[in-house]
């Protein structure tokens, strides 16, 4: 069946990238990203219910591995990717209405909305609506604040004008590397024996308890080390539990 065969080309992708691909940190070919590509396939399917399924399954392959792969690295994807799925043109995306608001998001923001920002911008978006939690690397100053604000505002566009059957965003940013651990997670004092909410924890909760249709972005928006992030493993994996 197309099941099976997609499957075995799922698996043969995965094989090959990691063989011929550089090797870096942020590469992931296990079993978390076999997930996110299942999950990003079925989003697709429920979306075209009609459309070849091995169309949905190369896009999905697409939009969940093309956005961390480094430049060097994409056109050895691109074979991969041809080589598997021989004779499958994909159909380009319709991006009209985000592209439009993201344009006027930049010019709100006073930026200029060069092709690679707006790409690597729908990039994040397409991350997002396959995982629930990421990641945005890359050195400072390269616009990754940036480009989070202009789509949080282009989405926020979008739903003003009822297009795309988009949501607002509420950003509740914080910078882990400003406070200490206690002030970020929550600490235990010793003389009182009382426990003391952090920063993480309030804001979470204020989302949690928030039953609007509106994205909640929680975001952690400053230097990585790998005392915070320690205790983001489980959050970010698939038991989504905070455990400090």
């Amino acid at each position: 069946s197309d099941a099976r065969v997609l499957a075995k080309k799922i698996v043969a992708t995965y094989k090959l990238c990691s063989e011929q691909l550089s090797s870096q940190t942020h590469y992931d070919y296990g079993m978390r990203a076999v997930m996110a590509v299942l999950r990003a396939a079925g989003n697709l399917k429920q979306a075209y219910k009609t459309q070849d399924e091995a169309i949905l399954m190369l896009r999905a392959i697409r939009d969940v591995n093309v956005p961390k792969f480094l430049s060097h690295d994409l056109p050895l994807f691109e074979g991969i990717a041809k080589d598997l799925f021989p004779g499958i043109k994909l159909p380009e995306p319709d991006y009209v209405n985000m592209l439009s608001a993201m344009n006027g998001a930049c010019e709100k923001h006073n930026l200029q909305p060069t092709g690679y920002f707006l790409q690597k911008t729908i990039e994040l978006y397409e991350m997002i609506v396959v995982r629930h939690g990421l990641m945005v690397v890359g050195y400072s100053y390269g616009g990754k604040t940036c480009s989070y604000r202009v789509l949080a505002d282009t989405l926020g566009k979008l739903c003003e004008l009822g297009q795309n059957d988009e949501n607002k965003v509420r950003v509740y940013a914080m910078n882990p590397k400003s406070i200490t651990m206690g002030q970020l997670y929550g600490q235990f004092d010793p003389v009182s024996h009382e426990w003391t909410d952090g920063i993480l924890a309030i804001n979470y909760r204020i989302a949690a308890s928030d039953q609007g249709p509106d994205r909640k972005w929680v975001m952690f928006d400053g230097p990585v080390d790998a005392v915070w992030i320690e205790n983001m493993n489980t959050v970010l994996d698939d038991n989504k539990k905070l455990c400090l």
